[in-house]
């Protein structure tokens, strides 16, 4: 096979592959400049081209997605040395350490692409994307998965967004993948343009075409006032006794002077379980819902010593107590290694973060509350990240029409984090062409619309309330079928058939 200019070798190749993981990084929130994760990508292929053997394609893949991890959530550095106590080396430690492990699912995706890869090189864009595919999903899934700026995130804007309501955000870090392996290619073969063409056309070709594509399946069912509040509580205050009376007078306050016929709080804003909070309390309240048209979830855990605790919203409302078993409560149900429940061996290491409540009960609930004419789906903090787990509550007869996320990421400071968290809110809009509203402790505070744009959006770091509305959308689309109907299987399928017509393809080019 002729390959063109001559491959990449070390250090060279090592210099792509961390480089490109750093552009994979930019490539998100809050830069947003989804070309720069298509280029780190494309210079990943670069390098595995001069990967010999699949241990070398396996270390380059590796390198570059350890790049990529460390400097995407670097954040988690803070909440372990800052308010976990962690001495500042080994917190430093453990974030690298997370992000070789989640590393190693790339690397064996690079070691397959090495093994399959064919003598037609149009055939082994499809392949890398497949691989990367694989990689993702199993990042995604595997141990509760960690999906953290996976890379179909970086597409909320850009042509690739088209593709949200047809294929969602691994199929579109498929895509984009697939067109970073043909542009490599396309420029290993940059002497013969016809050979060049012939590789890069395809996949622009497909992502052209989703803009050509259907793109409205849901309608309006209607507007919803909502006041998201931020209460802008330090994290290492947020716990101490002094605090809590101050946190309740700014509940009683705040709900009591909020307009929207909906009302949301972030994530445990009441730093109580509910059973320790009073009746004249719970009242009080509730009194600003006494008329029937207006209700609030408010973040609190629920639960006792006896059961566990739940990391939850309750409803407050004309007809409910929350303090009733039977008042409306949704409890968090896809929990946070370690800051929610601890893993096996590692409870050594939730006690020296001294997480209060730090292995909890999951949640069961996935009901909507009903609110002037809305069906809301609550979700808490990172649990907007797993779309296959949202999906049974926007399909169907009485599904959500809203999507409201409380969260709190005090624990990771004013950094990028933020902005990324509200990028993936942008992405479930997107694909289930839902509105969202995220009500958080430091930021980000906004309203996102069904098409993934960001509507109105409170400054970090403040004490405020942002009163807004929101469409409320019917109907699915078609994303949200398959995926209710069929999980992630579709394209675990669609990359395993890949990777076995390139199996056939290498054995028939390469069997005496």
């Amino acid at each position: 096979m002729n390959r063109g200019p001559a491959s990449p070798r070390w250090p060279a190749a090592e210099a792509l592959a961390a480089s490109g993981g750093l552009l994979h990084t930019a490539s998100f929130a809050p830069t947003g400049a989804w070309p720069l994760q298509i280029l780190g990508l494309a210079l990943l292929a670069l390098a595995l081209e001069g990967a010999v053997t699949a241990r070398r394609a396996a270390w380059l893949g590796w390198l570059f997605a350890l790049c990529w991890l460390a400097s995407g959530f670097w954040w988690l550095f803070i909440s372990m040395h800052r308010y976990g106590g962690i001495a500042a080396p080994l917190a430093a430690a453990a974030v690298i350490l997370l992000a070789a492990a989640l590393a190693l699912y790339y690397a064996l995706a690079a070691a397959v692409w090495a093994r399959l890869r064919t003598p037609s090189a149009w055939l082994n864009a499809p392949l890398f994307a497949a691989c990367w595919l694989l990689a993702e999903l199993a990042r995604g899934v595997l141990f509760t998965g960690f999906p953290w700026i996976a890379g179909g995130y970086a597409h909320t804007e850009g042509p690739l967004a088209a593709w949200a309501p047809w294929v969602g955000v691994y199929g579109i870090g498929a895509l984009a993948a697939w067109i970073a392996a043909a542009a490599a290619g396309a420029w290993r073969q940059r002497r013969r343009p016809a050979h060049a063409a012939a590789l890069i056309l395809p996949p622009l070709a497909v992502a052209v075409c989703g803009l050509a594509l259907p793109s409205q399946f849901t309608r309006s069912s209607g507007p919803l006032s909502v006041t998201l509040l931020q209460s802008n509580i330090a994290q290492d205050l947020k716990f101490e006794p002094e605090h809590v009376e101050r946190v309740l007078q700014w509940h009683r306050d705040a709900l009591a002077t909020a307009r929207g016929s909906l009302v949301l709080t972030p994530e445990s804003s009441i730093p109580l379980p509910l059973g320790f909070l009073d009746d004249p309390t719970l009242a009080a309240l509730r009194a600003p819902f006494a008329q029937g048209v207006r209700a609030a979830l408010v973040g609190i855990f629920t639960g006792s010593d006896a059961v566990g605790y739940t990391n939850s919203v309750v409803g407050l409302s004309a007809t409910s107590d929350p303090a009733s078993a039977t008042a409306y409560r949704y409890g968090k149900r896809h929990l946070l290694p370690f800051g929610e429940f601890i893993p096996p061996g590692f409870g050594w290491f939730v006690d020296a973060m001294k997480i209060p409540i730090g292995d909890q009960a999951r949640g069961t609930s996935i009901v909507p509350l009903s609110v002037a004419g809305q069906r809301v789906r609550p979700l808490i903090c990172y649990e907007d990240l797993f779309a296959e787990d949202i999906v049974d509550s926007v399909v169907g007869d009485g599904a959500a029409t809203v999507l409201a996320n409380s969260t709190n990421l005090a624990w990771f400071g004013a950094t990028m984090v933020q902005d990324q968290h509200l990028q993936f809110s942008r992405m479930r809009a997107l694909e289930f062409q839902r509105p969202v509203v995220r009500a958080t402790n430091t930021g980000a505070t906004a309203a996102v619309d069904h098409l993934g744009r960001v509507t109105a959006r409170l400054p970090p770091l403040v004490v405020g309330a942002l009163e807004t509305s929101v469409e409320g959308r019917i109907g699915s689309t078609p994303y949200a079928r398959w995926l209710a109907g069929w999980g992630l299987w579709p394209l675990v399928l669609c990359a395993a058939a890949i990777l076995v017509a390139a199996a056939m393809h290498r054995r028939r080019n390469t069997t005496p």
